[in-house]
C-alpha cells in the first residue's frame, strides 16, 4: 500500500512531534512516523525520571503552539536562580531577576510534554498519524523518496525530515555521516524529596567523580542528573536506596537536607553526535538525528525545538510566497541549515569544551578552570551574555520566531 505526501516526518519524539504541529497551517499534507506506541499517562502520583529544563525560548515557541497551555503547572517548577561550584572552590551565579526574566528555565516531565504534544497531533487536518511505524527502506529520485515501512506500507514523499534520534534510520539511510563521540559518562537520572526548601534554585557541582545536577521540581522536590564516569555510574545504580540517598546528599554538601528517592534511578550513555550535515537530497535532519550535545546545560532539547521552529520558518515562508513551493527544494534545505548552524555550533563548542575541560587531569588544568569561573562571576557583561544564550537555548531570534508562527499561521 503505497501512499502519496508533501512531507514525511520520521519520528514522533518531543522534536518531530513540535515540527508537524508548527506546520500544521502550511498548504502541504503530512504524514507523521513514530516506531513505538504512543505511552499511556502515568499514574497522577508518578513523576518521570526524565526531565526538560525548558528555556524562555522554547517557553514561547511551546506557546505558540498551543502546547504549553495543556501543561499542568502544578507539575511545573520554575528554576529562578542558578548555583554553579566548580572543584576548588570556585562559584558562578546566575539570577532570573538580574537578567530581566520570569525564569531562567523551567523543569517539565517529558511524559507531560510528550502527551500534550500527541493530543494535539491527533486532531491536525492534512497530517496523517502512523504509528506504530517502522521505516525499513529509503530510496530517492529526482522529485521524491520513498520510504518504505512495517506493515508493507510505503509513504512516497517530496521531503523526509529525521526526527528519529541519535540512531537515525533517515540520517543513514540518505547518506549523511555521523559518528559518535563517546565521553565515557553515563547520566544518572532520579527524583528525591528533599528535607529543606530548595527555593527554585537549581544547582550544578563540577566534581572529580563528574557533574552533578540538582533541579527543583515541584513542592520540595528535585531531579538529580549525575553525568558520572562509566565505573562510577554504575556504582551508583547499585547503590541501595537509603546508601543513594546519602551519597547524593553528601555530593550536593547536604545543602538541602537529608533525601528520599522518589523514583529509581536509571542511567543513559553520555555522547556527542555531529552530523557532517543537516541536508540530503529532499532531506532535512533535526533534534538528535542531526547533533547531540553533552546535559551539563540542559540545552539538548531546547537546540532540538530551535531545529524545529527555524524549519517551520523557511517551510512557512516559502509557502507564503508561492502555494505550490516545492518543501524539498535545494534551496529550501540550504536555507534550513544556514539558519542553523551558529546556534549548533556555538552550542557544541560550549558543552563539549566545558565537559572535556573539567574532566582534564593535566597539570594546571583544575586551576584554569576554577579561575575561569570566577572571573565570568565577577564580569556582568560576560555573565548576562551566557544568559542570554542559556535563555535562547539554541532557538531562533525572537523576529524569526514570530515570523515562523505567521507563515504557519499560528498566533502567539
Amino acid at each position: 500500500m503505497t501512499r502519496r505526501t508533501d512531507i514525511l516526518i520520521v519520528g514522533g519524539g518531543l522534536v518531530g512531534a513540535s515540527l508537524a504541529l508548527a506546520l500544521r497551517g502550511s498548504p502541504w499534507h503530512m504524514a507523521l512516523a513514530e516506531a513505538r506506541p504512543v505511552e499511556p499517562p502515568p499514574a497522577p502520583s508518578e513523576w518521570d525520571v526524565r526531565m526538560y529544563a525548558i528555556s524562555p525560548a522554547s517557553r514561547a515557541f511551546l506557546e505558540g503552539l498551543g502546547i504549553w497551555q495543556r501543561l499542568d503547572e502544578e507539575r511545573i517548577a520554575p528554576v529562578q536562580a542558578m548555583r554553579v561550584r566548580g572543584d576548588r572552590r570556585s562559584t558562578l551565579d546566575f539570577s532570573a531577576h538580574d537578567s530581566g526574566v520570569a525564569a531562567l528555565a523551567w523543569i517539565v516531565e517529558s511524559g507531560a510534554l510528550a502527551r500534550a504534544l500527541w493530543a494535539a497531533l491527533e486532531h491536525q487536518p492534512r497530517l496523517e498519524l502512523l504509528c506504530p511505524a517502522v521505516p525499513q527502506a529509503l530510496d530517492a529520485s529526482a522529485d521524491d523518496l520513498r520510504v518504505n515501512l512495517s506493515g508493507g506500507r510505503a509513504i512516497v514523499a517530496r521531503l523526509v525530515v529525521g526526527a528519529d534520534g541519535a540512531r537515525s534510520f533517515v540520517r543513514t539511510a540518505a547518506g549523511i555521516d555521523a559518528e559518535p563521540v563517546p565521553y565515557g559518562q553515563s547520566g544518572v537520572v532520579a527524583n528525591f524529596a528533599c528535607e529543606h526548601p530548595h527555593r527554585s534554585i537549581a544547582s550544578q557541582w563540577f566534581r572529580d567523580d563528574g557533574v552533578l545536577a540538582w533541579l527543583p521540581l515541584p513542592g520540595e522536590r528535585i531531579s538529580m542528573v549525575w553525568s558520572a564516569p562509566q565505573a562510577h555510574a554504575e556504582e551508583l545504580l547499585a547503590l541501595p536506596d537509603e546508601a543513594l540517598c546519602a551519597r547524593v546528599a553528601a555530593a550536593g554538601g547536604h545543602a538541602l537536607g537529608d533525601l528520599r528517592l522518589i523514583t529509581r534511578p536509571a542511567a543513559f550513555p553520555l555522547a556527542m553526535l555531529k552530523a557532517r550535515s543537516l541536508i540530503s537530497q529532499r532531506v532535512a535532519l533535526i533534534g538528535d538525528a542531526a547533533h547531540v550535545v553533552h546535559p551539563l546545560a540542559g540545552q539538548g532539547v531546547n537546540l532540538g525545538f530551535g531545529d524545529a521552529q527555524a524549519l517551520a520558518d523557511v517551510l512557512g515562508e516559502a509557502a507564503n510566497a508561492r502555494r505550490d513551493a516545492d518543501p524539498g527544494a535545494r534551496l529550501l534545505l540550504r536555507c534550513y541549515e544556514r539558519k542553523r548552524a551558529e546556534h549548533i555550533l556555538a552550542m557544541r563548542w560550549t558543552t563539549d569544551g566545558l565537559a572535556r575541560l573539567f574532566a582534564s587531569r593535566a597539570p594546571g588544568a583544575q586551576a584554569v578552570r576554577n579561575l575561569g569561573m570566577n572571573v565570568v562571576d565577577r564580569l556582568p557583561l560576560l555573565k548576562n551574555l551566557l544568559v542570554s544564550q542559556a535563555i535562547a537555548g539554541g532557538l531562533p531570534s525572537q523576529a524569526a520566531a514570530q515570523r515562523g508562527w505567521r507563515a504557519s499561521g499560528l498566533k502567539r
